[in-house]
Formats: structure tokens, sequence, C-alpha cells
């Protein structure tokens, strides 16, 4: 499951590199790999708006409305069943990446079933801050595929990737490298050097939202990229926003909905969730139905729970 920060945005079984997207491609032979996924999604109410990222990813693992840091302590004491600790008993290995974190999660990785946890202490980054976030959405993926998903050999796999270039203040914003530059990240000194500064991005509200744009566009595009590279048949994503925005961005009044789409290149991995009436492509229609993001949890079980097989199939 990938989870952008603030907004707008998986389960991975085994792979093997293929496609050469680059970030220099033609778009129209870009779009053409990517055309052979297909896509389900939906709108999706999360329990915070504006911050509080850790309270829907609560939510959404557990299938319980966690909207308070209370709740939310009470949740990871316990012994709720997660997403991650449901693939995790079924033979799976279980990764969190969270680029945020710079400390030990101590019991949260208990509680998700993780068994093995990157964070910035253990990712290699070496290259500059991007705002809040300790590293670039490209980089963060980049590190999962060469430590962990692009090993010749790994047992079936689910992984909860945590994406943080859209994180505010949106400034400044990485840009998309090829992926054999992308090395220890030395190579985002010139493009964080060269970026809007956010004394200057926060004079101007118009000037916010558009940054704030660009930046759910960039984390979309470098989810894109890592899976026209390097997905195979087998991949499935997950990707969501954990919340809306603040409202200097989203606006007064506005909705805290946020998408929820599932992609995969088999269509029979769709197929299981054809019940569900999720609508094709990437951009909800802003009239569909509205589910709560602690509905998730119960629905992805119902749909893949007895065929979650350790053989290596995801369906």
């Amino acid at each position: 499951m990938f989870r952008p920060t603030s907004c707008s945005p998986g389960c991975a079984a085994r792979t093997s590199s293929s496609g050469s997207w680059r970030a220099t491609d033609d778009p129209r032979s870009r779009t053409r790999r990517w055309a052979r996924w297909s896509s389900r999604r939906w709108p999706r109410t999360p329990s915070s708006f504006g911050g509080g990222s850790w309270l829907a990813h609560g939510s959404f693992q557990s299938g319980l409305w966690v909207d308070n840091p209370q709740r939310y302590r009470q949740l990871v004491k316990s012994d709720r069943l997660t997403l991650a600790s449901a693939f995790s008993r079924a033979g799976w290995q279980t990764v969190g990446v969270e680029p945020g974190n710079t400390t030990d999660w101590g019991e949260e990785g208990d509680f998700y079933g993780y068994d093995q946890v990157y964070d910035a202490r253990n990712l290699g980054y070496r290259g500059p801050r991007f705002g809040w976030s300790s590293m670039p959405d490209q980089f963060t993926l980049a590190a999962f595929q060469r430590n962990v998903y692009g090993k010749a050999k790994h047992s079936p796999m689910m992984a909860e990737i945590t994406l943080t270039s859209s994180h505010e203040p949106w400034a400044p914003i990485p840009k998309l490298v090829d992926w054999n530059a992308v090395g220890d990240g030395s190579v985002y000194g010139p493009i964080a050097a060269h970026g809007k500064k956010q004394s200057t991005v926060w004079k101007d509200p118009a000037r916010i939202r558009a940054e704030y744009a660009k930046s759910i566009a960039y984390s979309v595009d470098s989810l894109v990229s890592w899976a026209a590279t390097y997905g195979d048949r087998n991949l499935v994503l997950v990707f969501f926003g954990d919340h809306q925005a603040a409202s200097m961005v989203s606006g007064q009044d506005a909705s805290h909905d946020v998408p929820v789409t599932i992609v995969a290149r088999d269509p029979a991995v769709l197929d299981r969730i054809w019940g569900w009436g999720w609508q094709e492509g990437l951009s909800p229609d802003p009239h569909a139905p509205v589910w709560g993001m602690d509905s998730f949890r119960d629905k992805f079980l119902g749909a893949f729970g007895g065929r979650l097989d350790p053989s290596g199939s995801t369906h």
C-alpha cells in the first residue's frame, strides 16, 4: 500500500524487473506502458483532516474508526487484526517503509505486523531535505526496490510505503530523475538548491495551492513510474491519500474525502472487487458514493482473504 501524505495517493507479490520507463521518456510511450495496467477507484472519508495522518493509517489498517490520539494509543496496544498482520499470518513477508520516521517505531511496528521496518535511519539517503520530507518519494521507492522488492528471490510480499513529498510546506518540490541516477540521493542536491523557497511560496495563498498540486503530481508520477519500470503481472497496488490538506489549500467547508485506488495488470484481481461498484481510472467521480476509511480492511479481506496463498499468487 502506498500512502502519500496530505491526500491523493500496495500489496506487492513476487516481481521481476520489467519495462524501461525513464523520466526522460516520451510521455506517449509512458502512457502506452502504463496502459497495460487496469485500475478501480472510489472516494473514502478519512478519520482526520489537515493532519493526523497516523489516525487515518490506523483506520485503514484496522477497520476501526480512529479519530483521536487516545483511541489510536488504545488501538496499538490491542491485538486487533490489521491488513499487514493478516498477510503475515498467511505466510507473506511484510515490510513497512516510513521515511518520515527518525526513531524506532516501537509498539506501533509490532502492532501493525511488519517483519521489517525501514525509516529515515536505514534507507541510505544522503541528499537534502525537501521541506518536511526527509527524502523524495522517488528515492523512497528506489530504496525499496534496491533493498527489498528487487531482490532476485523473496517470498510473496505485502509492503506499506508512506510517500512524504506531498507533506506541507510543499517547497521545494523534487523532480523525477532517471532511476539509474538516483543513487544515494546526492543527485537531488541541485534540484533542492534551485527549487522554490517556502518563504516565497507562502506569501501567496494561490501559490501555496499551486505548489501543493505539484507535490501531489510528483508523488503520483513517482509511483506510476516505479510501477511501469519494475512491476510485473503479479504486482497489485493500493494507493490512497491519508487526509485532505488544511483549509488554506482545500478551501473552507471542503470535503474531507480522498481517493483510494487499486491498480493491477492481471484483470482477475479487479474481477474480485467487481461487486464493490468502483469506477475505472484514477480520479473518482465527485458524485460517487463514499465509504469510510475504516471500511476497507473488511472489504479487502472479504475479497482476497481466502486467496492469500504464500505460493506467490496474488489471486
